[in-house]
Order: structure tokens, then sequence, then C-alpha cells
């Protein structure tokens, strides 16, 4: 489950309390005025520009890719900490990178308190609400650093302001844990707030957004320009085009998510010794070696990875996880792998992939302290270039470097060569059974054919690390629409 966050319960008795509560700063006092931050209960906006997907860098050495943005409207209710954001994007494919045409892609992204979801239309049927417990950080603090949040928050939490050459710096703490931190210029205008959340990666992130080109939107003063950076990179970039305030925001939250979805790993065995370990949108699979457990992927977070060696412990029981094998630096595939640096094992990966991890694993992660955060151990690594294989001295596993892939330039694929079995993440995502062939197939798995062709595995099963099933290399050909070897 996801650990405490601040609530809108508390931040909201705060709002209602501290007013009067404490001296208010004069330039903190002078922008709430400016801002019409008292009397603003909730408020819109909108605009285009650009999105950035966070933590998907195709290099580790690169920055967030881009999306373009031909919608962008959050909505915000204050009182309740509650905030709906739309967005309506399509990737933009980078110089010299091979990518799937971009399609249009409406996003529909909510929080309310301790609680986040996203809302996707499922074809005929109704909207369909998905719980997002890690996002509940993230989103609330975006309702925070806005400029008529921030200003509320402060005077709610006894914030401390300073002059400095700028104009005046506020800072404050929610919940003595979430540290904010802003400045307010000359003409009384918020032009930056920076915040730290919680990343299983990164750990203590840097989210910091930056405001210009103050305009009045019918008797709102509100910045027109706004950039948000995360993890050194900027992940917003938005033309404000129009602002509304006190809209009708009322949130309610679904009680399909009300209560964040317990972690759960099912095992289903491929060959003996070989395991396939689902029950989320990610899977990892273990395979029980002669006196040790290699493991392929520690996807998400640490939370998944503890309910993954609890599962270990049980259908694999009395061995240590000596490996563990990670495909790629995406943050979605990188989430867990400091616990298992913690359980013993050593980390398994691309070289490129073994700088970036040290590097950003020396960063403090004391927001929410993972478990190797406490114990401090120091991770080990087998890092390679090219092709690696780990045996037992009967079992060997094949770990090979993928290729011209347009999705990640440090990705592996793992092979089995006794039982046939290949394992990839992203690469390719098996449809559900009976879907229909894409009209285009996707570059990503017409270079896992190719990669596979090129190294001339011979595949009877593909376990993916995404996707609702186990295929053969058959429903690969046919999804890239090469029913027979390509030559």
């Amino acid at each position: 489950m996801h650990r405490s966050i601040y609530t809108a319960v508390g931040l909201a008795v705060a709002l209602t309390g501290a007013g009067c509560s404490f001296l208010q700063p004069q330039g903190l006092q002078a922008a709430s005025e400016a801002s019409g931050a008292d009397s603003i209960k909730s408020i819109e906006f909108s605009g285009t520009g650009r999105w950035y997907q966070f933590g998907q860098a195709p290099n580790p050495d690169l920055s967030w890719p881009p999306f373009d943005v031909k919608n962008f409207t959050a909505d915000i209710n204050y009182d309740t900490a509650s905030a709906r954001v739309q967005i309506t994007r399509s990737q933009v494919v980078e110089p010299g990178r091979l990518r799937p045409a971009p399609v249009e892609q409406k996003v529909d992204q909510y929080v309310s308190g301790g609680t986040a979801w996203n809302v996707a239309a499922a074809g005929n049927a109704a909207p369909a609400p998905t719980a997002q417990p890690t996002a509940v950080e993230e989103r609330l603090a975006e309702i925070w650093a806005s400029p008529q949040g921030f200003l509320k928050a402060a005077q709610a939490n006894s914030a401390v302001s300073k002059a400095v050459e700028s104009g005046t710096e506020v800072s404050f703490s929610i919940a003595d844990k979430y540290r904010y931190v802003g400045t307010i210029n000359a003409n009384n205008q918020v032009e930056r707030v920076q915040t730290w959340i919680d990343n299983p990666v990164l750990g203590d992130t840097l989210v910091e957004t930056q405001y210009t080109d103050y305009k009045d939107f019918g008797g709102i003063q509100f910045p027109a320009h706004i950039v948000r950076s995360q993890g050194g990179y900027p992940v917003l970039d938005i033309n404000v085009s129009a602002v509304k305030a006190n809209p009708a925001v009322d949130i309610a939250v679904p009680q399909q998510v009300a209560k964040a979805p317990a972690v759960v790993v099912t095992p289903n065995k491929l060959a003996d010794g070989v395991y396939y370990l689902t029950g989320g949108s990610h899977h990892s699979v273990a395979i029980d070696q002669r006196d040790h457990i290699v493991l392929v992927e520690a996807p998400q977070n640490e939370e998944r990875s503890q309910a993954v060696i609890a599962k270990l412990k049980e259908i694999i029981p009395n061995k240590p996880i000596k490996y563990l094998v990670n495909t790629h630096a995406h943050f979605d595939h990188s989430g867990g792998l400091r616990t298992f640096v913690d359980e013993g094992a050593a980390i398994v990966t691309l070289q490129p992939n073994q700088t970036y991890y040290e590097k950003v694993w020396a960063a403090p992660h004391t927001i929410n302290p993972d478990r190797l955060a406490k114990s401090l151990k120091p991770a080990r690594f087998e890092s390679f270039t090219g092709k690696h294989v780990l045996s037992d001295g009967k079992r060997n596993i094949e770990i090979h470097s993928i290729a011209g892939s347009g999705h990640n330039d440090a990705f592996v694929l793992v092979y089995l060569p006794n039982e046939k079995i290949l394992v990839e993440a992203d690469a390719y995502t098996p449809p559900a059974a009976n879907a229909p062939t894409p009209a285009k197939p996707n570059p990503y798995s017409v270079n896992l054919y190719q990669n596979i062709q090129k190294l001339k595995l011979d595949v009877g099963q593909i376990a993916a690390l995404h996707g609702p099933r186990v295929v053969t290399l058959a429903d690969l050909r046919t999804a890239i629409g090469q029913p027979k070897a390509v030559k």
C-alpha cells in the first residue's frame, strides 16, 4: 500500500484555522491579495504546449521524451485538496529514433486527498476508473505548487519569509514532511515553487515550477507560461490561454478506487524451475537454479518487490536471490531494484545502467525511506555489454543486448536455451487473445524479431513482462505482419 501522504482533511483544517494564528509576512500577504487567493476556492486553467514522460528517458543520459499537447486543462478545488487534469497529447518522435507512429492520447487524471486515479474510456462501456496510489504525492504537490495553492498553503502552515535578491522567499512544510520553497517577485507574483516528493528510483525528488508572463484573465492574475521540471528535466511546458475563478469542481472518489488495490503476485509455471510472476500490470520471471534464484525484473516499487520476495520464499524456499536481471532503466521497470540490493542480490544490467543507478541511488531517500536507505548496504553489480551468461552448471541463462531499438538504448532480453523461453519487456506486449492485428506493426516488436533472428534464438514461448498471456514466436510474427521468417 502507498505510504502516508498529506491528506485533504489535514490541510483543510489548517486552512480554516490558521488565517489569524500568526502575523503574515508582508510579501506573502500582498501576494495573496494580488492573486485573490483568499477568495478563490477553486480554479481552472487551460492551454497548450508540451508534456514530457517522466522516468521514460530512452537513454540514461537523456531527458524525458516529449509529447505535443493540444489541450491541457486543470481543475483544482483547494478546499478539498482535489484536482482533475485532462490532457490531449501525441508523442514527438525525436530525430534519429524509430518509434510507433504518434496517435492522439486522451488522459484523465484525478486526485482527492489520499486517493489518486485515472479514468480511461473503455470502448462502448462506461469509463473505468483505475487506482493510481503511487501518484498521490505528485498530484497533491501540483495543487499546492500552483500560485494560489502555494499562497494558501503558506498561510496555513506558518510560512517563514525572508528577503532575497529577486523578492521574497517563502518556505514552509506540510505535515512536517513535505517542504515547499517559493519566490514572490517585486510585483507580488509567485514566480517559482520548489517542493520534494518521493520516487522509488530517485529518492527525494525536486519538483520545480516556474511561472512567468502574468496576465489578467478576467480579473484573475495568473501566469501565461508554466514550466515544471522533475528529476532535473522538464515534465510540463504550457502556454495558458484561459483561467476561471471558482468553477464548480466537485470530485468524488469512485467506490472502485476508494481502497488502494492489494499487491498480488501469482506464480505460473512455464517449465521446471521457471515461474512467470504476474498479478498486476508488470511481471517478473523467477528461475530456480541449483543453489540460488535468478529473478528477471523488479518493476514499479518496493511494495511490489517485497510481495515478490515473499512469494519466492513460498515457491522456492530456502534459496537466496543471487541475481536480479534488469531489462532497462525506465522507472516502471527499475523502481523495485533497491529492495533487491538490500536483499543481497547482485544487479545484472548493461553497463550504462550501472553508471546511472550508482549516480541516482546516492541521492537521499528521507521522505519515505526504503529498506536500502535504512540498511545502507552497498550495491553490487554484474554489468556487461553485448552478451552475458549466468549458469549453475546445469542451466544457462543468456542475457543479450537488444540492438537498435528505438525504445531504449540500454535494453536487454533474457533467453533460456534449454527451455526455449524468451523474456522481454516493452519490445512486444501481446494483446488479448483474438484481438485484431494492428494495421501497422510496432517498430519495437519488429526490432525484437530482428534481434531474435540475428542471435539465432530458438524461441518456443515468449514471457512478456507486460500483457495478459504467454505467447509464441508465431504470435510475434503475426503482430509484425511476418508470418514467415524474415530473411
